[in-house]
């Protein structure tokens, strides 16, 4: 006890042991080391085992992921969790993190717990990322589907008429028109326009 009194009474006090050189060196490495352990961090709950790691997830959405075609198609490019859900720029991944908090409060609490509970909410936790992609131009979609490498020629003629026009002139955006293409839709029924 007495050794860390002394201790906190030297980092209260100004320096009469240290350089400012020491300090400033010394605070640079701490420095370092709190941004790799943070970043460290950050890319572990980036990873779709942790996203997967509650019953949730694993048992609900992750399910009906590996029926699609993001999951097992002819070429073998798969989309992981944080690959639709997590911007790939730094700001944006920081802010969809302090966004998804909100999750992590709702497993602490159980407020999908069981199947029927988040059958329940799933409308509303759909609705909330269909707003967000909406708001973000679906910018995780466009991370792997380029509108400019598009072959208009292999796509249906319905999907060439939306993609060539609607999409290309900026007046819909990805999630428009592909809600559910990669987890089931919830309970429509009474949503204008369903």
């Amino acid at each position: 006890m007495k050794f860390l009194k002394r201790w906190l009474a030297v980092l209260r006090a100004p320096s009469r042991h240290y350089s400012l050189a020491f300090l400033t060196v010394g605070g640079f490495l701490c420095g370092i080391l709190f941004w790799g352990g943070f970043n460290t961090a950050l890319e572990l709950t980036n990873r779709e085992p942790f996203c997967i790691g509650c019953h949730e997830m694993r048992d609900n959405v992750f399910e009906e992921l590996r029926s699609t075609i993001h999951y097992t198609n002819r070429s073998g490019v798969r989309a992981t969790c944080p690959d639709c859900h997590v911007p790939h720029e730094w700001t944006h991944k920081i802010a969809r993190k302090m966004q998804a908090s909100k999750e992590v409060w709702g497993k602490v609490f159980g407020t999908i717990s069981t199947r029927e509970k988040f059958l329940d909410k799933r409308l509303e936790l759909a609705s909330h990322e269909w707003a967000r992609l909406k708001a973000n131009d679906s910018l995780e979609c466009r991370n792997c589907h380029g509108f400019r490498s598009m072959d208009f020629t292999r796509q249906s003629p319905r999907a060439a008429q939306a993609h060539s026009t609607k999409l290309a002139a900026g007046e819909r955006t990805c999630i428009d028109c592909h809600k559910g293409i990669a987890h089931r839709l919830p309970d429509m029924s009474g949503v204008p326009g369903w």
